[in-house]
């Protein structure tokens, strides 16, 4: 070079190996089809259960000793899961064309794949978005070089850092009452048992477990194990 530094090609190329690289980002385009096929089995799926809601109240009234109070807990359920996947869907979007114009200004390929990536792994708490970056970071860094890459990376730090800190619990609140680590821990649980729809689905279905613990004497100490804070001891 200009300063007399002589660079080892193939040292360069056996620290990073572009054909075993280009081998990587095909098996991830490759994946992108499963990712589609298991979101529409998970759309399918909240589809069939909003389609069973309508009936569930009667059959509860019928077999319930105290119906009432049986249909206000299961109301005040669904009132609190709405709003969770009405905020985190629109939440999502939001991160979705946030990425997808991002990777457009720099001219990164298929940017409204990996927009549409990031909208669908939202949905999963915590790792979602990391998966959602690393075939974007990947093909910047193979058709563009390593600067590239980390503005790429950068990008995704920075919109879901606003999108999940900043946005998410001002219109959440205290969201569905769960505490890190139990979501956390039922994304592991749930996407273990049913895949990627357990996964997606993670924090709704531990919230019915949470809230039939509450209603029962016996067990309701395990639903304030999983709670975000204690309650109130005046109020308990």
């Amino acid at each position: 070079g200009g300063l007399g530094i002589k660079l080892p090609v193939g040292g360069v190329t056996e620290l990073f190996d572009p054909a075993g690289a280009a081998k990587l980002l095909g098996r991830l385009l490759s994946g992108f089809g499963g990712l589609l096929a298991n979101s529409m089995l998970i759309i399918l799926t909240v589809l069939f259960l909003m389609v069973e809601s309508t009936s569930l109240p009667e059959k509860l009234r019928s077999v319930s000793r105290n119906p009432d109070k049986t249909l206000g807990d299961l109301a005040a359920f669904m009132a609190s899961v709405n709003h969770y996947l009405v905020i985190k869907a629109v939440m999502s979007l939001i991160t979705g064309l946030a990425i997808a114009l991002y990777l457009v200004i720099l001219g990164i390929d298929f940017a409204v794949i990996w927009g549409s990536l990031a909208f669908f792994m939202n949905f999963i708490p915590y790792i979602g978005s990391i998966i959602a970056a690393i075939p974007a970071v990947t093909l910047a860094l193979l058709d563009a070089g390593p600067v590239i890459a980390l503005s790429v990376a950068a990008g995704f730090v920075a919109v879901n850092i606003v999108v999940g800190n900043v946005l998410e619990p001002r219109y959440l609140g205290k969201g569905l009452g769960l505490s890190t680590l139990v979501v956390f821990l039922s994304l592991l649980f749930w996407g273990w048992i049913f895949g990627p729809v357990g996964m997606f689905l993670s924090t709704p279905l531990t919230m019915i477990v949470k809230i039939a613990l509450e209603n029962d004497p016996r067990s309701r100490w395990i639903s304030v194990l999983l709670s975000a804070q204690a309650p109130d001891r005046n109020t308990s």
